[in-house]
Parts: C-alpha cells; sequence; structure tokens
C-alpha cells in the first residue's frame, strides 16, 4: 500500500513524534511506501484566506465555497495545497496523527482539511436528486481508501470511557472520523489512542510502540468503523434523517453505525 502520515506536532522529539517514526519503520518494514507530510516542518499554512484562491478579484467577495469551487475547477489552488491533494490521490492509506488538544485535532491540521478538502475534490461531487444527496458519506472520491487517526491523550482511559468526564473518545472523534474522512468516502478504520500521554516512561513507550506495531501489521485485514452509508437507504432524502425503526434504541452518534456490525 501507498501510506500518508499528515503529522500535526510542533516538535519531533515529542513521544508523536517518536511514535511516528514507529509507525514509518513498521509500515516499511511491512512492505508499504510511505510519505510524511510533517505540517510543522512544512511550515504549513493554516487559516483559509484571500491568498488560497489566485484568481479572486481585489474587488470580489471571498466565498470561501465558491472560490474553492471555481479554484480546484481551474487548477489555479496554491502549489501547496496541490500538492498535498496529489499525495491524497496517490494514498491508498490515510493517516492522521496529533495529540488531542482541548477534545480536537491541533488548529494546524484543522487547517490541512480546510484547504485541502476543496470543493469538487473532497466534496460538492456526485449527483444531487430526490434519490441521491452527493457522493458522500460511504461515497466519494476517496471511496476505495482507508484512512485512521492516531491520537495522543493527557487523560485516563476511563475519563474518556462511556461515563468518563471527557466524554467517550469515539464521541470526541466523531467529527473526523464521520465527517472529516467518511464523508468523502474512506473507509474508517477504529483509532489508535495512546492514554496518559504525559505520565509514559521508557517502559510504557516500549509497549504502546509495540501495540502500535501490532495495528499497523493488520491495516489491510481491519475492519472499519460500520457506518451507515447516506444513500445505502437508511436515510430519507433530502432531509437526512435515519429512517423510523432503524437504530435499535441507539441515541447521539451511534445512530449512525449499523446494528449487529462490529469494527
Amino acid at each position: 500500500m501507498n501510506v500518508l502520515i499528515v503529522f500535526a506536532h510542533p516538535d519531533p522529539r515529542s513521544l508523536n513524534g517518536a511514535l511516528r517514526d514507529v509507525a514509518v519503520a513498521e509500515l516499511q518494514a511491512q512492505g508499504h511506501t510511505v510519505q510524511v507530510s510533517d505540517l510543522h516542518a512544512m511550515g504549513w499554512k493554516a487559516v483559509v484566506d484571500r491568498a488560497d484562491f489566485p484568481d479572486l478579484k481585489p474587488e470580489d467577495r471571498l466565498v470561501p465555497v465558491l472560490a474553492s469551487r471555481d479554484g480546484y475547477a481551474a487548477g489555479r489552488l496554491t502549489a501547496d495545497v496541490l500538492a498535498e491533494q496529489e499525495k491524497l490521490r496517490w494514498a491508498d492509506m490515510l493517516i492522521l496523527q496529533f495529540p488531542l488538544w482541548w477534545f480536537t485535532m491541533p488548529a494546524i491540521l484543522k487547517g490541512w482539511v480546510d484547504r485541502v478538502f476543496a470543493y469538487g475534490f473532497a466534496y460538492g461531487v456526485g449527483e444531487h436528486s430526490d434519490r441521491r444527496w452527493g457522493d458522500r458519506y460511504g461515497e466519494g472520491v476517496f471511496q476505495g481508501k482507508r484512512a485512521m487517526v492516531i491520537t495522543t491523550a493527557g487523560g485516563w482511559a476511563p475519563h474518556y470511557g462511556p461515563r468518563g468526564i471527557n466524554g467517550p473518545i469515539d464521541d470526541l472523534l466523531f467529527p473526523i472520523h464521520h465527517g472529516i474522512l467518511y464523508f468523502p468516502g474512506y473507509a474508517v478504520l477504529p483509532p489508535f489512542v495512546l492514554y496518559q500521554a504525559d505520565r509514559l516512561d521508557a517502559v510504557g513507550f516500549e509497549r504502546e510502540a509495540e501495540r502500535l506495531r501490532e495495528r499497523l501489521r493488520t491495516l489491510e485485514q481491519t475492519a472499519p468503523i460500520p457506518y451507515r452509508q447516506q444513500n445505502g437507504g437508511d436515510y430519507r432524502i433530502p432531509s437526512m434523517e435515519l429512517r423510523e425503526g432503524l437504530g435499535g434504541g441507539a441515541t447521539g452518534f451511534r445512530v449512525h453505525l449499523r446494528e449487529g456490525v462490529k469494527a
């Protein structure tokens, strides 16, 4: 497989940096080809602004969706964005690696998504009618590819459990898993999460490194999170509401998982 790791930590000597090195070495040992987009090392520009759209006239109002659509269609997005889009076309597997900061990804990684996932490239594609609402949520340009999150958290695992004060980790990652990765078609694998990141000693690191290696050895066999496909019949179109009788009594984000299917 071709694997792209998008890495978002400001210090390569960090725990995340060490885990990235473990991941690259293990993936290459398994015969995969790996590219790393180290956003801080690249000096990645995180904010969408007028500079992203060279064809936008000074008198034009900036509407990011429209500017993104027009720029992508004309092949006139900036060189850094075009390079990342080409990496995504190349990759069979996308790994987003980051520390969990304030319950989500760091701003630089969100900015990577904002700029790279352009209209026409990652969204805004497909037929919109009374039976389909675009190619998204299980369909789209990345259909047939896989994606996974590697993240670290300072809190204990129970803090992110079903009754934990921080909220279930699956709920915290839902906007990333379902909204950023599944939306444009990726099959999303369960995340690799390392808890108590600030309390890890050398023995603990080697334990977690081996756990990560084991996950990476099974990327092609691991069952993805069983999200429902938007155009598969489970949702009413165009209201996008789950049909009555589905969900098996689940609430919240869990209603978007297919019943009886385990990741």
